[in-house]
């Protein structure tokens, strides 16, 4: 048996239906699961075989869950920087038709792949055996395209595939790599692209494949003007009602931005429990808009929150879009719209959620899967904050996590990856990014 004592944390968060937050809390992690939540000494025997990480100085909180993002976008960061969604596209599908096989306090992360560029396979493969490397807990999200520009869609050509073919592949990789087990570290959803880049055939039978192989469905909707007006024109429907048309809502589905909807749009999400990734920060950079959160919110639509891909977020920090989801749902007037406290319940809960993971992950409960996210609150950052340090993680921001733990093993020590070489990491992936620029010379 694997034990681990975190140790005399100035607050453990738990995130459980009651609001629990214990001073002075400690928690106890046997292989891979959380066997005890309490204040510190109030468990005798918890040190007893257990390795000890001190607490002392941090706030501890479930591992933060990220809903949407797009991994390999981090080799294309600060482009297109004034343009729009559709601008910003059609800038960016040329460089990313080159792609290959190639510290925020986040536990759990999807990656919405869907470039899957013809004679350059391994692609989905190649995240997976990186997330299993780190040890990160990972739902990649098979995604695909069929609809290129010479049909009407936004994307070229030459990076969308043939549907039988996107089909065939997204059951492949579900086969092949999906683990339905309980703490699972590796689940895959399906997920086609968009109502811009995935024609009607494929988004519906995309739905019918989840729901006959029994995994999640993804795409993004409703994140812009624009892809209002393309919905209107082609299929004479707004974005929401197009997915149910499509038989593309249920409790199995999240749906990334949906930042433009109707109240019956709200309604809709909500009847139908179809879960919703917020990306703030994304939204800001691309000029979308300001999604509705307090409304979905209260509606009991499931939220969670998504850094969206690193090259229309351009930081991939879980924790900063906490913060930028409480200020930007403020941003209408309300100063109490969102707090801090519901922020980081929507990025730990709330994700949980909307990734069919309820049952496992997203608070810090005896039974429940061994992420723990631990941030110092001892430093120049937290300085005057004591009244409220829970808060103060959202609005104060610190620089990074101090210790991330996921199923039960600490995978950031003191700041740093201890699985991995954070330095040469950083490395390669600048002498990539840079083979991308040249290419493209």
């Amino acid at each position: 048996m694997s034990r681990l004592l975190i140790d005399g944390c100035q607050v453990v968060v738990t995130m459980d239906d009651a609001g629990t937050e214990i001073a002075g809390g400690s928690i106890l992690l046997e292989d891979g699961a959380i066997a005890w939540v309490g204040s510190s000494g109030a468990h005798p025997q918890a040190a007893e075989g257990a390795d000890v990480l001190d607490g002392r100085g941090t706030v501890a909180i479930p591992g933060l869950v990220n809903t949407h993002h797009h991994l390999y976008q981090t080799l294309t960061r600060a482009r297109a920087r004034e343009q729009g969604l559709f601008g910003w596209l059609t800038e960016l599908y040329p460089v990313w038709e080159g792609i290959d096989a190639a510290l925020s306090g986040c536990t759990t992360t999807t990656d919405h792949h869907y470039v899957f560029p013809a004679g350059r396979p391994g692609l989905l493969e190649a995240e997976i055996d990186a997330a299993r490397e780190i040890g990160l807990r990972f739902h990649p999200c098979r995604g695909s395209m069929d609809l290129g520009a010479s049909d009407g869609g936004l994307p070229p050509d030459r990076i969308v595939q043939d549907t039988d073919a996107a089909l065939a592949d997204t059951e492949e990789a579900v086969r092949r790599h999906h683990d339905a087990t309980p703490g699972s570290m590796l689940r895959v959803a399906v997920a086609p692209c968009s109502p811009f880049s995935a024609t009607e055939r494929l988004m519906k039978e995309s739905g019918a494949l989840a729901r006959r192989l029994g995994v999640r469905l993804h795409t993004h909707i409703a994140e812009t003007r624009d892809e209002e007006a393309f919905c209107a024109e082609r299929f004479g429907r707004r974005p929401i009602e197009l997915l149910e048309d499509l038989g593309f809502l249920g409790s199995d589905v999240w749906l990334a931005h949906a930042v433009h909807l109707s109240d019956d749009n709200v309604a809709r999400l909500a009847a139908t429990g179809t879960g919703v990734a917020h990306c703030p920060t994304s939204n800001l950079r691309l000029g979308s808009g300001i999604a509705r959160t307090r409304e979905l919110l209260d509606a009991r639509v499931p939220v969670g929150l998504g850094v969206d891909g690193s090259a229309s977020n351009d930081s991939g920090d879980l924790l900063s879009e906490v913060r930028q989801a409480m200020l930007v749902a403020r941003a209408a007037g309300d100063p109490a719209s969102l707090t801090a406290r519901e922020a980081l319940r929507i990025a730990t809960r709330g994700g949980a959620e909307c990734l069919g993971r309820a049952g496992d992950l997203g608070s810090l409960e005896a039974g429940k899967r061994a992420d723990v996210a631990l941030f110092g609150v001892d430093g120049l950052a937290f300085v005057g904050a004591g009244e409220d340090l829970v808060a103060a993680l959202a609005l104060c921001r610190p620089q990074s996590a101090r210790h991330v733990i996921v199923e039960g093993r600490v995978v950031v020590r003191d700041g740093r990856l201890a699985t991995a070489d954070q330095d040469a990491i950083a490395a390669e992936g600048h002498r990539v990014a840079r083979r991308i620029a040249g290419a493209e010379r």
